[in-house]
Parts: C-alpha cells; structure tokens; sequence
C-alpha cells in the first residue's frame, strides 16, 4: 500500500476510533511525515525494518533534533505502526525494539563565588531594609537553604554558641544545619538593632526575617525580587531565583572536596541521588578548568 493511502488511513484511525483533536491528529501526521521523507519512499511502510528505524532516529539526533523531539517522534511511529498492526498491513511491529532516549539531566544553574560578592555589594546597607537584605542573602548561601525554608526561619531555631540553625524542610522533616560565625554575626545584628524598631506582627513575633511594613513573615516573592534586583545591578545575566543560592552552596562545597554524605544532610536530600547532580556539575568545572589553562587545550 502507497504512503499516501496509509497516511489517509491513519488520519481516519485517529480522528474517528481515537477520537483525538484535530492539533494532536495533526502531530502524529507529521511525525510520519518525517519518516516518509527520510525513506525517500524507497520502501514502503510494511517493508520497513527496526534497522531502518533505528537509522531515522539516529538522523534525528544527527540533525540536532533534541531528547524530548525525539521521544514524542517515537511515540507517534508507535501509534503508527499500532494502526498498521489493527489493520493486519504488518504482523511485526518494527517499533517494539525502539527505545525512548534517555534525556539527560539539565544541571542546575550555579553562580561564582565572585558573582555572589558581587550581588552582596549592591545591598544598600544605609535603606532600612538593608541589614536584612543581607543577612537574607547571606544565609541563603551560607545554609544552602530552600526559600521556603529561608521565609520560616524561627530565631528560636538559631543556636548562636553552636553555629548550627534547624531547619524545617519539605514535610516538616527538620535537620541541623552548620552556619559560619560571620553569617550569624549578620543575623544578630538585624535581628538585635533594625528588627527592634520594625512593627512585628504578633504571629511572626519569633520569625527571623518579616516584612519591613506589615511586620508579617517575608514572602517568597519578595526574596525573588530582590535576588532578581540584585542580579541585574551586578551585571549578571544567568537566569537565577533563590534556589541558585542553593545550588551553588552544594556546588562550591563538592569543588573544594566535601563528602557528599556531609551536602546530603545539609541539604536535606532523601536520596544520595539527588545530591550526586552536583558531583556531575563539579566534573564540568574541572573540564571548563583544563579547556582555560591547559597548554594542550588551547591548541586549535
């Protein structure tokens, strides 16, 4: 059977025993499509082989067609080749031996040591949020904190001769967490002179961080938008939120050769795996280091 005869028939299949919209018809087509150009119609659809279809996907990464393209392209050719099966065109199905792509994991975005100087010079320390702003940030990074975590820091959970803050993270699990000296000296000195002469709301009467106005619990979006803010005034172009902060306090800790059970706890991960993204960040740091200062890698 003609290309054009199957295609017609498919249309059929999934608009009337699919009964599919008219956008996800149209995306199947065209995932066929693709296939009838790359075959060039030298064979038809029945004829085709899981060699001739292993071909096309490695086309499609060739051309730079990306993980997730390349998923929904297969999961297309499978219904395909379902309709050829219910309408006995084929009696093997070519696609059962495809395997989706495993899409590799997007590794965080990270800030520099220096970067994240750069955004502390920017606070203005003379605005009367402006010791909080800084002890903020400063704890963000020094803690590996989520924001939510940040938002509900209770002074109560400070242990100022210990250096260690507690941590409610996500299912009110709680973890301690080290803290250095400077940080806390930063905390103590907001939380000891500008907080006393802010109105603090009765129910944020033992929250670390509130609202400068309402004296409420700041709220995450206020930490975004300073960190936004901030970003902007010290030229940094990375697409960055609170998280980064987090990122880059794993990050910096697994460069300099932390044990990664140590970065686990701190930042609260369930799993080891979780954590190892870091260890993969790291890997990129040193190859970015030899491809800069490598005699050998500098040679075009």
């Amino acid at each position: 059977m003609s290309w054009a005869s199957l295609h017609k028939g498919f249309s059929h299949y999934l608009t009337l025993e699919k009964s599919l919209s008219k956008n996800s018809v149209e995306a199947y087509l065209q995932d066929v499509n693709k296939l009838i150009q790359f075959v060039d119609e030298r064979k038809s659809a029945e004829k085709l082989t899981a060699k001739d279809l292993k071909d096309f996907i490695s086309f499609l990464n060739e051309i730079g067609i990306s993980g997730t393209s390349q998923s929904r392209i297969i999961s297309g050719l499978r219904q395909f080749y379902k309709y050829l099966l219910l309408e006995n065109l084929v009696t093997i199905n070519p696609m059962d031996s495809i395997e989706l792509p495993k899409n590799p994991r997007k590794l965080p975005t990270v800030l520099s040591y220096e970067e994240i100087v750069s955004m502390l010079d920017w606070i203005d320390r003379s605005k009367k949020d402006g010791e909080r702003n800084l002890a903020m940030i400063e704890t963000l990074y020094a803690c590996g904190l989520r924001v939510s975590e940040l938002t509900g820091l209770k002074i109560s959970d400070i242990f100022f001769t210990d250096e260690f803050i507690r941590v409610r993270g996500k299912g009110n699990k709680e973890r301690l967490v080290p803290i250095d000296p400077h940080t806390l000296e930063q905390i103590s000195f907001f939380i000891h002179h500008d907080r006393t002469h802010w109105k603090v709301a009765k129910e944020a009467e033992d929250i670390v961080f509130i609202n400068q106005g309402r004296g409420t619990q700041i709220s995450r979006v206020a930490v975004f938008s300073l960190i936004k803010d901030l970003a902007a005034k010290a030229g940094i172009k990375k697409n960055i939120s609170p998280h980064t902060f987090r990122h880059s306090f794993a990050t910096h800790l697994v460069e300099n050769g932390a044990d990664l059970r140590a970065v686990q706890q701190m930042l609260g991960h369930e799993s080891i795996t979780t954590t190892e993204i870091y260890t993969h960040l790291d890997r990129s740091f040193l190859r970015k280091t030899i491809e800069e200062f490598h005699p050998r890698a500098k040679r075009k």
